[in-house]
């Protein structure tokens, strides 16, 4: 037993004196962990900051002013005034995502029963940005008018009242660089292990390793745990450097169990990485097939989303897909503090998925292994 752990280790050092010399492979891990979080975490952020907006007060009233002035950062710069006349041509000129257009009268007509519109002209070429604004500008305008037309006369029945307790101002980028840690958990953990296997056989050395005293067994486990230390090392520096420092991204649970489960993680989808390599026969091939694996894992494990938004034939069959329990682990522990006694069901799934790639990428490399010896 001895033995073989000191076999395990002795070849994980080897994997990681391979992985040093490959300085692609070197540069994506930095990348993926550094600039690849930042990046996604700013760039994935779809929420309405700093609108320019302009308004055209044909009005000229109390409750006129009373929108003006409820349009405040950060959704929205400070609006501007603009004449009827200079909309088409501030639009076309790309200078405000929305202007708002009050008609004449309208806080007479309001008073007296009627039901007045107010234009509200959009830049669609930022989708996002405009569909969101377009509704936070209706809340604000219909709230402001059930206020002023109630004048406190009137008392509401009941008032519901939303507070967000683990992110309270709504912000993307604390949702979208944990995520993107995941997603980069699960992609670099399938390239790594899967190009390990290709290049011991592209460079003949698999032929080297099968005349030593050697398991595919254990050549298995020297791959998988010197590659997923060097994800686990790069997830740790994202985590502290990235998310919690240059993003300020405030974590509520707790990162040491966090990391239990990567390494749990990590498991399952370098066997994976492992089963995948089995099947290619060169790099190229690998690629093709790997791309589409993580692609899936990626988009339909709950990260952009949710499981119960999608049909039920296709969420079942994403339970078996360990990258969908380790989003939802990773969610419960890192956003809502979430205890092992929560978890732990999220965390054996993982592990039993992961044992069964490990038992299929082992039958895989082990008939790889005698096909090649003989």
């Amino acid at each position: 037993m001895k033995k073989r752990i000191d076999n395990i280790y002795r070849l994980g050092i080897k994997e990681l004196f391979s992985l040093r010399y490959d300085l692609f492979l070197v540069f994506l891990i930095v990348y993926f962990f550094t600039f690849g979080v930042y990046e996604g975490a700013q760039s994935g952020n779809t929420d309405v900051e700093n609108a320019s907006i302009a308004i055209v007060d044909e009005d000229r009233s109390i409750i006129s002013n009373r929108i003006h002035d409820s349009l405040l950062e950060p959704y929205f710069k400070d609006p501007d005034l603009l004449s009827v006349n200079e909309i088409d041509q501030a639009m076309d000129r790309g200078l405000y995502s929305f202007v708002i257009d009050i008609p004449p009268d309208f806080q007479k007509d309001l008073l007296a029963g009627d039901q007045p519109e107010i234009q509200i002209n959009v830049d669609a070429t930022a989708m996002s940005i405009a569909g969101r604004g377009a509704g936070y500008i209706q809340n604000v305008i219909s709230e402001e008018l059930v206020e002023f037309l109630n004048r406190g006369d009137q008392v509401e029945a009941a008032g519901i009242v939303i507070r967000s307790r683990f992110n309270p101002n709504l912000e993307a980028a604390w949702f979208q660089s944990v995520m993107e840690i995941v997603n980069n958990i699960t992609i670099l953990a399938i390239i790594l292990t899967g190009a390990a296997v290709i290049r011991e056989r592209e460079h003949g050395t698999i032929e080297h390793l099968l005349v030593m005293p050697l398991r595919p067994f254990e050549i298995m486990l020297a791959k998988i745990w010197a590659n997923g230390l060097v994800v686990l090392v790069a997830v740790i520096f994202s985590l502290y450097i990235v998310v919690q420092g240059l993003l300020e991204v405030p974590i509520s649970g707790s990162i040491p169990l966090f990391i239990a489960g990567t390494i749990v993680f990590l498991f399952s989808v370098t066997s994976l990485g492992i089963l995948l390599a089995t099947i290619a026969r060169s790099m190229p091939q690998f690629g093709l097939l790997a791309i589409p694996v993580f692609l899936v894992m990626m988009m339909l494990s709950g990260v952009y989303t949710p499981m119960d938004s999608m049909p039920t034939v296709l969420r079942y069959i994403m339970y078996f897909s360990p990258s969908t329990h380790f989003v939802s682990f990773a969610q419960a522990v890192l956003f809502r503090d979430a205890g092992i006694d929560v978890v732990w069901w999220d965390f054996a799934k993982i592990f039993f998925i992961g044992a069964m790639f490990f038992t299929a990428a082992l039958y895989r490399f082990r008939k790889s292994i005698t096909a090649a010896q003989s």
